[in-house]
């Protein structure tokens, strides 16, 4: 894998304090791994536990979402707006992620079919899986905006 050039906020449409992963640690064709360090003042932190587990879904979302803004970067192209669409079998071994742990996402692309893609994604820490899922997401046309948004993606259009 090579090594990402580019910090994770520049290659999400989402804003902080929602840019969950912390950086890009290699990527290739069909492949990135990125890491999300589990520490306090990150969304989702509780002091006693750490972040709960159902958050790694979000994690995978956002590294798929930083595969096609790597994609998107290198073709010229604005990073764009992408969905979740949905997921088989989310299944974590444990119920949180624990404080003070550094996570490896993984994640494969299995298919795509024009702004439609599924991934294969996996939360790792220390060699060992934590959470696995294959994710189904769709990719916005270029400058289109969510459903129900002004063009600022700040609200309701009205």
């Amino acid at each position: 894998m090579r090594p990402c050039p580019h910090p994770v906020d520049e290659l999400l449409p989402h804003k902080p304090p929602m840019v969950l992963i912390d950086k890009v640690q290699g990527w290739e064709e069909g492949r990135l791994e990125a890491l999300v360090s589990i520490r306090p003042g990150i969304p989702f932190f509780d002091s006693d536990r750490g972040v709960p587990s159902y958050v790694g879904i979000e994690y995978m979302a956002q590294a798929c979402g930083a595969y096609a803004g790597l994609e998107a970067v290198a073709a010229g192209e604005p990073v764009r707006i992408g969905l979740l669409l949905g997921t088989r079998r989310y299944a974590a071994s444990v119920g949180w992620f624990e404080p003070g742990r550094d996570l490896l996402i993984k994640i494969q692309e299995l298919f795509r079919d024009g702004m439609l893609g599924m991934f294969d994604c996996r939360v790792e820490c220390e060699g060992r899986e934590l959470a696995s899922a294959q994710l189904s997401v769709y990719l916005l046309q270029p400058g289109a905006a969510l459903p129900g948004m002004s063009e600022d993606g700040m609200g309701a259009a009205g």
